[in-house]
């Protein structure tokens, strides 16, 4: 467990945090900077400030983006400290019967499963389909859906219902894949281009039938039950297979950050099960990450001798650049057949910011994924790409709310095309 009153009297004020801040630059109130968070949560701890419904908004006013921790001077966890006092308000207010229901299905695989083909067969009841960016536009309004907000299309089959968990493709190698629940469900061409890769590589591959949810949607939430049911379950499961893979590889920024990075964090007082995530962690990687690093895909990329005129600009996702350290890997797998064009701040946080935020405070999503979509629009590319379908859900949305005509591709579904 954090110390608040220590990290609130380590921060020296400094402000170096407000001008990155995603939650300060769409509503500038100290309060809802990092350091007044810092400062709210000391005095929590010192018992001088009461954990009421205006506390419970603030803390849960922050998009979790580590912009803060990446420029503090001496990088204080302003992240992990306020997902840490969302479980506090988790136990005392409860969790929104919406999200209750979310995160079930999130622990039931099968359950998913049978509701995702129902949600196929009758998706048009209920949404109105947007071809152009794959998306479905809501007819109604629901706490968890918004009339005005794209949503991603549900596949007709799931990533993981798909494939053999067993593909044999040279023997070179022998990865085992995490899907991510949006890869599983709605974006399953990023599944299908990594396998299209993986083949071509001659990388055999492995395919996880009983992986569940990594829970990072939990996690921001504040539900830590559900949180440790998943972890212990995924790091049960990979322990079966850890030893006969050389790595295993996830097409996603936050289901890596999470498994690679926060159940070791997660397990921070339970010595067995933190060692557990240790020796998984080691083995896991970010899809392009892996590919750009141990695999020869870079010169077979540049071999192929092919150049679309279309330009791509790179988003980075913060739980890859800040968390994990991965930009360079995407940009130079791509750039080898597209013109990468950077935009003017590409670090800067598409406003995601997990449920709360694209539910509850879904105004602060829109307000901050809007200079995002303006960005993108400036450098005039044909695609938007990056390595996460949080990030695609949102920017998408983005695009769709500015009347931006860039198209979101994950960075291994052009990598495939280029193949």
């Amino acid at each position: 467990m954090f110390d608040y009153t220590k990290i609130s009297d380590d921060c020296v004020k400094c402000g170096k945090c407000k001008p990155v801040c995603t939650i300060f630059n769409i509503n500038a109130d100290e309060t809802t900077s990092p350091r007044g968070f810092i400062d709210l949560l000391g005095a929590y701890k010192r018992g001088e400030l009461e954990l009421d419904l205006m506390a419970k908004d603030i803390f849960e006013s922050c998009f979790l983006c580590t912009n803060c921790v990446s420029v503090c001077p001496n990088k204080l966890p302003t992240d992990m400290i306020i997902e840490q006092v969302r479980y506090d308000i988790a136990k005392k207010y409860g969790i929104a019967w919406y999200k209750k229901a979310f995160f079930y299905l999130l622990k039931n695989r099968k359950t998913m499963d049978i509701l995702s083909k129902l949600g196929y067969v009758f998706r048009t009841c209920a949404f109105s389909e947007d071809k152009k960016s794959s998306s479905m536009l809501p007819r109604f309004s629901l706490p968890i859906i918004k009339k005005d907000r794209l949503l991603p299309s549900m596949a007709k089959k799931s990533f993981l219902n798909s494939y053999p968990q067993e593909n044999r493709f040279g023997d070179k190698k022998r990865v085992a894949i995490f899907i991510g629940c949006l890869a599983n469900y709605n974006y399953t061409n990023i599944g299908d281009s990594l396998i299209k890769i993986l083949k071509e590589l001659e990388v055999d591959t492995f395919i996880p039938k009983k992986q569940l949810c990594c829970g990072a949607p939990a996690y921001f939430t504040g539900d830590f039950e559900t949180v440790g049911y998943l972890a212990k379950k995924n790091i049960e499961y990979f322990e079966t297979f850890l030893d006969e893979v050389d790595a295993i590889i996830i097409p996603e920024a936050t289901c890596s950050a999470m498994i690679k990075i926060d159940y070791e964090h997660y397990f921070h007082d339970d010595v067995e099960w933190q060692s557990r995530a240790k020796k998984v962690a080691k083995k896991i990687y970010l899809a392009t990450q892996w590919l750009e690093k141990e695999t020869n895909l870079k010169e077979l990329l540049k071999s192929k001798d092919k150049k679309f005129d279309e330009m791509v600009t790179y988003h980075d996702p913060c739980h890859a650049r800040k968390m994990q350290g991965v930009f360079k890997e995407p940009r130079n797998l791509i750039s080898q057949n597209y013109n990468l064009v950077e935009m003017s701040d590409p670090n800067r946080c598409c406003g995601f910011g997990g449920v709360t935020m694209q539910t509850e405070k879904y105004e602060y999503a829109k307000s901050a994924g809007m200079p995002k979509a303006l960005m993108i629009q400036d450098t005039n590319a044909s695609f938007v790409s990056a390595e996460c379908s949080a990030c695609r859900m949102q920017i998408t949305n983005s695009l769709y709310q500015n009347s931006v005509d860039t198209i979101f591709k994950h960075p291994l579904e052009l990598i495939a095309e280029s193949l």
